[in-house]
């Protein structure tokens, strides 16, 4: 069964976000040992989730980013792969055939995508979006790449849990750019 991989940014006190959702926060000066890191997650990836919000400026992003002249293999990558996207209100796919609208039951939809033949998913986002996967205990691997700040509040994704979510720590990463990736499983 394919892997649902979760890579999220995150500040240090949980949140992916601020109130209004800016992510003018974010830590972008990564050095070329982060570069390579995430080089190498995606690597085994062959389609990414996102939930419609993000995907409404992420999809026109990568795939304008991924046909300049010096795109790099992660901007290729994001903007060529296969994607998901996730909505109950979207009634037509505005992004062309490589994506693909989801809007049926959320553990039905990704265990459906889980089973099929592949590689490794990956999902970005929204908040709200990888709330739910959280919830349903869908995700099998976690990423937090946490950044050097506080934001003091903002937008969760580890919001509204039923139950505790018991992990195991595959590793941690620390990057010059102050990012320390933070792997887990669940248990």
């Amino acid at each position: 069964m394919r892997k649902l991989k979760l890579q999220m940014q995150i500040s240090i006190d949980g949140f992916v976000a601020s109130t209004s959702g800016e992510m003018d926060w974010l830590t972008w000066d990564w050095d070329d040992e982060l570069k390579r890191y995430v080089i190498d997650l995606t690597e085994p990836v062959d389609r990414v989730l996102l939930g419609r919000k993000l995907a409404e400026g992420f999809i026109p992003h990568w795939a304008a980013a991924a046909k300049e002249e010096n795109a790099d293999i992660y901007t290729r990558r994001m903007g060529e792969r296969p994607k998901t996207v996730f909505s109950n209100t979207l009634q037509s796919n505005a992004w062309g055939h490589e994506t693909e609208l989801a809007s049926g039951d959320l553990t039905e939809e990704i265990t459906k995508i889980k089973q099929q033949e592949g590689g490794d998913l990956i999902v970005y986002g929204g908040g709200n979006f990888v709330s739910n996967l959280i919830k349903k205990g869908l995700i099998d691997e976690y990423h937090l790449f946490v950044n050097p700040v506080i934001l003091g509040q903002g937008m969760p994704i580890f919001q509204g849990l039923d139950n505790q979510y018991k992990m195991k720590l595959l590793y941690t990463r620390q990057f010059q750019s102050g990012i320390t990736v933070l792997c887990y499983q669940p248990v």
